[in-house]
């Protein structure tokens, strides 16, 4: 008889994928499609990412999620991938999932970049989808959260991020972008949710209220890669709302770390799994600096939360 791996084994089985960081973060280098199949079922207690936008940036590798030439094959792919994610999570996980809107190209099939964004720049845009039109808004976020929806995932909140100090636009017959979604799924009815964690200071900072869904943080740069990252600011409350202390939080598309830097600084454990080597040497830079703090406004050793499940930290040998 074949015997049956520990969660242990499995994560062992590609150690050699793996570019360890600084304590309690792995980072797996490949194709998120293909990683994930590796992890065993059930052991992460909060998914937080930001995948590729469809048409928005070009990473320079094959076979990129964001560069297919059709968007329905875009919110295919995802929704393969975050069906892995669903399988991975604890049957109390959540997933946080950042994702912004985009507008047809307008028959431009290139894009260059400038001095204020050198990320911009791209060698294709994908053509206006079937049904649109040019200048169209596409609506593509809540095009794959209703998907999600529909493939088994519970929508609980969509989360408005106002960004104050958002990417100045030359636009002239619409008002600038200044804001990202932030959708809220669970993997079943009843989820881990630390509600205290979170919560906001009233007006006369007397007494905390439940933590509001627009949320005001401003973008921050990261000067090795060219482009604002995922702000710190915003992970955080999804991690410390998501998960324990000492709880196991997976970014399958990790880029500079920021859910991993984060995790650290809150006392939780994560995996993360990207594809761009380059991107991973920025993260273990990020990495390699940081130490446990706790913004003192966050509770993260609450006892409040509703569990639904014994917690019991997994053995992951890292």
């Amino acid at each position: 008889m074949e015997k049956v791996k520990t969660s242990t084994e499995s994560i062992n089985c590609f150690q050699s994928d793996i570019f360890s960081g600084t304590g309690p973060v792995q980072i797996i280098h490949g194709d998120v499609r293909q990683k994930l199949a590796l992890i065993p079922n059930d052991i992460f207690h909060c998914c937080v990412t930001s995948p590729p936008y469809w048409g928005m940036r070009d990473y320079g590798c094959e076979g990129q999620i964001g560069a297919e030439t059709e968007i329905n094959d875009y919110i295919a792919h995802l929704v393969e991938v975050f069906r892995e994610v669903r399988r991975v999570l604890r049957s109390d996980g959540t997933l946080w999932l950042n994702i912004g809107n985009t507008y047809t190209s307008g028959g431009r099939a290139w894009r260059q970049s400038d001095a204020k964004n050198m990320g911009r720049a791209m060698s294709y845009r994908p053509d206006t989808p079937t049904g649109l039109k040019p200048k169209d808004l596409i609506g593509v976020a809540w095009m794959l959260a209703m998907a999600l929806q529909l493939d088994g995932w519970y929508l609980r909140s969509d989360i408005i991020w106002y960004k104050p100090n958002c990417q100045p636009e030359s636009v002239k017959d619409r008002v600038t972008v200044s804001h990202e979604y932030i959708f809220m799924l669970s993997k079943s009815e009843n989820y881990y949710f630390d509600q205290a964690s979170i919560k906001e200071r009233t007006a006369d900072g007397k007494s905390l209220k439940n933590k509001r869904t627009v949320w005001q943080i401003n973008t921050e740069p990261c000067k090795e890669a060219h482009f604002a990252v995922f702000p710190r600011a915003l992970v955080r409350p999804c991690i410390l709302a998501g998960s324990p202390k000492d709880g196991l939080v997976l970014d399958p598309f990790f880029g500079s770390g920021t859910v991993g830097v984060v995790a650290i600084e809150t006392g939780r454990r994560c995996v993360g799994v990207e594809l761009k080597a380059a991107y991973i040497d920025i993260a273990k830079q990020r990495l390699s600096t940081v130490t446990p703090t706790l913004d003192p406004d966050f509770a993260a050793g609450s006892q409040t939360a509703k569990k639904h499940e014994p917690y019991i930290t997994p053995s992951l040998g890292f």
